[in-house]
């Protein structure tokens, strides 16, 4: 079920109605993950509505991780474009997706499906480090495709049986590529990180708003507002 933001996509972002030449303020989020969109209004951006798009993203034959996040958030954003082109009040809209995928060397993590499968990535991923590759895809209201690969190395300590059994009884590792959250209860494991946290959450943040940014996005109009708002020293 897609679930829509705003009908009115003024309610959101005063600044659709007055878009950069033909380039509109509007923002579609190409996900329904809510870390995906709780990261973006973290730094002020803020979608008109939510527009995922289901596609099959089993790895082929020997693809690589980073080719496979690269292709999955292609095809996410392409998809997600077929059904946003179709609706007049979001014709001219940014799309955004992304794609996030934990390999222990070439080996790819997938998100677990069961509590089995769950089990078998954490002791996988036991006294090791790992890699996060998440590819962030924009395509602009031109239809101009542009994205970024971002790679996060994490590592974990050793994981005890007891360690296992009590994570999995949480459930925070269902729809998580890796059979983790680090934001979560995962955080007590991680004994070292390099590279773009919010990368391992699920959208690395510096690299996105740079990325909007690059290609005209108001990326700093809700801060101006914020800002006027409450005013110095409030």
């Amino acid at each position: 079920m897609v679930e829509k933001i705003a009908t009115d996509v003024s309610d959101r972002n005063p600044r659709d109605k007055k878009a950069d030449g033909k380039r509109s303020g509007q923002l579609v989020l190409a996900s329904a993950s809510p870390r995906r969109l709780a990261l973006l209004e973290q730094v002020g951006i803020l979608p008109v509505a939510l527009r995922p798009a289901t596609i099959d993203e089993t790895p082929a034959k020997a693809e690589m991780p980073r080719t496979l996040a690269n292709r999955l958030a292609l095809e996410k954003a392409k998809a997600s474009l077929k059904i946003v082109r179709e609706e007049k009040n979001l014709a001219k809209a940014y799309i955004l997706s992304a794609d996030t995928v934990v390999a222990v060397g070439r080996k790819i993590l997938a998100k677990p499906e069961t509590i089995d499968e769950a089990a078998s990535a954490l002791y996988q991923l036991s006294a090791r480090s790992h890699r996060v590759y998440t590819t962030i895809c924009l395509i602009t209201p031109e239809n101009k495709v542009r994205n970024r690969l971002v790679e996060t190395k994490v590592k974990f300590m050793r994981l005890t049986r007891e360690d296992i059994n009590a994570y999995l009884a949480t459930g925070e590792w269902r729809d998580k590529a890796g059979g983790y959250a680090i934001q979560g209860f995962a955080s007590a494991f991680i004994t070292g990180i390099k590279g773009s946290y919010t990368n391992v959450v699920g959208l690395p943040l510096r690299e996105t708003v740079n990325l909007l940014r690059g290609e005209r996005y108001p990326v700093y109009f809700n801060w101006l507002s914020r800002g006027q708002i409450d005013g110095p020293g409030s």
